[in-house]
Protein backbone atom coordinates (compact mmCIF):
# COMPACT_ATOMS: atom_id res chain seq x y z
CA UNK A 1 0.00 0.00 0.00
CA UNK A 2 1.32 3.43 -1.03
CA UNK A 3 2.12 5.66 1.56
CA UNK A 4 -0.39 8.13 0.39
CA UNK A 5 -3.57 6.28 0.96
CA UNK A 6 -2.13 4.68 4.69
CA UNK A 7 -1.21 8.33 5.53
CA UNK A 8 -4.82 9.38 4.46
CA UNK A 9 -6.45 6.46 5.89
CA UNK A 10 -5.07 7.29 9.92
CA UNK A 11 -6.03 10.60 8.93
CA UNK A 12 -9.74 9.23 8.42
CA UNK A 13 -9.46 6.82 11.91
CA UNK A 14 -8.61 9.83 13.82
CA UNK A 15 -10.87 12.30 13.07
CA UNK A 16 -13.31 9.32 14.26
CA UNK A 17 -11.89 8.43 17.25
CA UNK A 18 -12.05 11.96 18.13
CA UNK A 19 -15.95 11.83 16.96
CA UNK A 20 -16.39 9.17 19.79
CA UNK A 21 -14.09 10.79 22.18
CA UNK A 22 -16.31 13.59 21.97
CA UNK A 23 -19.47 11.60 22.36
CA UNK A 24 -17.97 10.05 25.72
CA UNK A 25 -16.93 13.24 26.97
CA UNK A 26 -20.18 14.43 26.71
CA UNK A 27 -22.09 11.96 28.35
CA UNK A 28 -19.54 10.67 30.97
CA UNK A 29 -21.01 11.35 34.82
CA UNK A 30 -17.18 10.23 36.41
CA UNK A 31 -14.96 13.61 36.09
CA UNK A 32 -11.93 11.03 36.29
CA UNK A 33 -13.06 9.33 33.49
CA UNK A 34 -14.47 12.39 31.37
CA UNK A 35 -10.64 14.22 32.01
CA UNK A 36 -9.03 11.14 31.24
CA UNK A 37 -10.55 11.34 27.82
CA UNK A 38 -10.41 14.53 27.20
CA UNK A 39 -6.46 14.25 27.88
CA UNK A 40 -6.79 11.24 25.06
CA UNK A 41 -8.37 13.79 22.91
CA UNK A 42 -6.32 16.35 22.91
CA UNK A 43 -3.28 14.09 22.49
CA UNK A 44 -4.83 12.77 19.03
CA UNK A 45 -5.62 15.95 18.14
CA UNK A 46 -1.96 17.02 18.21
CA UNK A 47 -0.99 13.95 16.37
CA UNK A 48 -3.49 14.23 14.23
CA UNK A 49 -2.72 18.14 13.32
CA UNK A 50 0.74 16.89 12.89
CA UNK A 51 0.40 14.24 10.26
CA UNK A 52 -2.21 16.44 8.04
CA UNK A 53 0.84 18.95 8.18
CA UNK A 54 3.10 16.17 7.25
CA UNK A 55 0.43 15.06 4.29
CA UNK A 56 0.08 18.45 3.11
CA UNK A 57 3.64 19.03 2.81
CA UNK A 58 3.87 15.82 1.06
CA UNK A 59 1.08 16.40 -1.65
CA UNK A 60 -0.99 13.73 -0.05
CA UNK A 61 -3.67 16.35 1.46
CA UNK A 62 -5.41 18.66 -0.54
CA UNK A 63 -7.85 20.87 1.56
CA UNK A 64 -10.86 22.38 0.52
CA UNK A 65 -10.62 26.22 -1.27
CA UNK A 66 -11.70 28.49 1.09
CA UNK A 67 -14.71 30.19 1.33
CA UNK A 68 -15.20 33.75 -0.27
CA UNK A 69 -16.35 35.72 2.51
CA UNK A 70 -19.69 36.23 0.77
CA UNK A 71 -20.32 33.01 1.71
CA UNK A 72 -18.98 33.19 4.96
CA UNK A 73 -21.41 36.29 5.64
CA UNK A 74 -24.24 34.52 4.85
CA UNK A 75 -24.09 31.39 6.77
CA UNK A 76 -23.49 33.93 9.90
CA UNK A 77 -26.77 35.32 9.08
CA UNK A 78 -28.38 32.22 8.66
CA UNK A 79 -26.75 30.99 11.65
CA UNK A 80 -27.74 34.14 14.22
CA UNK A 81 -31.32 34.12 12.74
Amino acid sequence: MEEKYMVNDILENVKASLTTYQGVISEAENMQLRQTIQTIRDNDESFQYELFKTAQAKGYYKPASQAQQSEIDKVKNEVNG
